[in-house]
């Protein structure tokens, strides 16, 4: 029997990277009560430190892989957080979700690991959970007026093409017009470690 390609509590270099300057963003950004949506969260470490330093919020994380909610399950287990909820699986390109609010939707390096179709499915389903004023964060690399923001960045996206032709980093450009058709309103683009970008959307009145 080959052993799983996701270990239990699986542990991410990037993650303890990247953490804190997210988490800054996050204290500024989101709101001060409600629930936290988070998509494909992976190893669930992002989920557990977040919850952990966000007690004012119930965080639900998620994602599509078993063997993911099963890392994101002993994390959630050793964090001991009330308000880390179990996570859910959830395929963001599924038509109907397991979760019918939210009050904000987290979605760290997912839309460049993925087909566009997801990034579609992410604004379609977070439009459908937020109420207006609701907050989607996004986090990862992003090209800007079509160009890499550095040479490391090209790489990584050559890398991800060569997995996946339909996998890449985006652009904000296309990521702001995606949104805007959702009923998302762009209001911030924040400089992250490591040639990364965080990019803050608010749901707008209906």
């Amino acid at each position: 029997m080959s052993s799983p390609a996701f270990p239990v509590a699986q542990l991410s270099p990037a993650v303890a990277r990247n953490r804190d300057p997210i988490l800054a963003v996050l204290r500024r950004v989101l709101p001060e009560s409600g629930t936290v949506l988070e998509t494909s969260s992976g190893t669930g470490e992002h989920a557990a430190y977040f919850a952990t330093h966000l007690p004012h919020l119930t965080w639900q994380p998620s994602d599509a892989d078993p063997d993911a909610l099963a890392s994101i399950t002993a994390h959630r287990e050793a964090a001991n957080a009330p308000n880390l909820l179990a996570p859910i699986k959830l395929d963001v390109t599924a038509p109907v979700w397991p979760v019918t609010r939210a009050d904000a939707v987290v979605s760290i390096n997912m839309i460049h690991i993925s087909p566009w179709a997801a990034a579609q499915a992410l604004m379609t389903g977070a439009s459908r959970l937020l109420a207006a004023g609701g907050v989607l964060y996004l986090y990862g690399p992003f090209k800007e007026n079509g160009v890499h923001t550095a040479p490391s960045n090209a790489a990584f996206d050559a890398s991800l093409k060569a997995r996946d032709p339909r996998w890449g980093v985006r652009d904000v450009g296309d990521v702001r017009a995606l949104a805007d058709s959702h009923g998302f309103d762009f209001v911030e683009r924040i400089a992250m470690p490591a040639n990364n970008l965080s990019l803050v959307f608010r749901r707008r009145a209906a």
